[in-house]
């Protein structure tokens, strides 16, 4: 599959009841040269997924719970599919379900939120544009809102990951930053992220080294650019998270780019 670009822009936010205040990227994907390949890498985030089936005759709404194993797929009778990334420790208040609940799952929407969950399939089937199917969503988020109750425990998470995503790697450093005890940060973590903070930090390593890839092939230089203890700690992560080393994984990723170039789809970012 290849993405295709859009942008939430600050203007449209405001008018679908601010969405990128939880969602941080929107990517569409339609199959390229008439396949389907979706490919995401462990990253801690839970995602709904709008799938149009069969020339949009029918279609899906599910949840993507955060992952700790790379999900390579090759879909079918897939039109297209819109993915919306909610920002880490914001699905648990909106979806109504702890986040570990869905943690290397994939729940139907209606499994969650019953009738109004495929109520909104139907909506997005007859949505018109990109535009309208994410002003749907975010009027169902809105409702959500209303009735959602959100827990200091996922305040505390979303504080945690941005200390994560600054570069910190230890639990423990993360947890007195925050003035709390390891213990507490990896339970309500746990509960708001879907994943323990540990592995969090894992996934935060290792999409920074794939970042860093992309322009350099010294894999020990990435190693300690990426925050890993060497090179062989680097490998020993690469499989036990995407299942190859880190050289196969881009050998894949070389494989689908086209001839002419590399590939200029790229995930749209939600701006607050």
């Amino acid at each position: 599959m290849r993405h295709s670009p859009w942008v939430l822009h600050t203007q449209d936010a405001a008018a679908t009841f601010s969405l990128s205040r939880f969602i941080e990227h929107v990517h569409v994907l339609v199959p390229a040269a008439g396949r389907a390949r979706y490919e995401r890498l462990p990253d801690g985030r839970t995602t709904i997924v709008f799938r149009v089936l069969e020339e949009g005759r029918r279609g899906d709404v599910s949840v993507v719970g955060p992952r700790m194993r790379a999900m390579f797929k090759n879909p079918t009778d897939i039109a297209r599919a819109i993915v919306l990334q909610f920002k880490p420790g914001w699905s648990a208040p909106l979806l109504g379900v702890a986040a570990s609940a869905l943690a290397d799952r994939v729940v139907p929407l209606e499994d969650i939120w019953g009738r109004p969950g495929s109520d909104l399939c139907r909506e997005l089937l007859a949505a018109g544009s990109l535009r309208e199917v994410v002003d749907r969503v975010a009027r169902a988020v809105a409702v959500r809102t209303h009735h959602a109750l959100e827990p200091s425990s996922a305040r505390l998470a979303r504080r945690a990951v941005q200390l994560f995503e600054a570069g910190e790697a230890r639990v423990e450093s993360v947890a007195e930053q925050l003035g709390v005890t390891a213990r507490h940060l990896r339970r309500a973590f746990t509960e708001s992220v879907g994943i323990g903070p540990k592995d969090f930090a894992r996934t935060v390593r290792l999409q920074r080294a794939v970042r860093l890839a992309a322009t350099s092939k010294d894999w020990a230089r990435i190693a300690a650019d990426a925050g890993y203890y060497d090179q062989a700690h680097l490998i020993t992560d690469f499989r036990e998270l995407v299942g190859l080393t880190p050289g196969s994984f881009l050998k894949r990723a070389g494989d689908r780019q086209p001839a002419h170039g590399p590939d200029p789809a790229h995930s749209s970012r939600a701006h607050s």
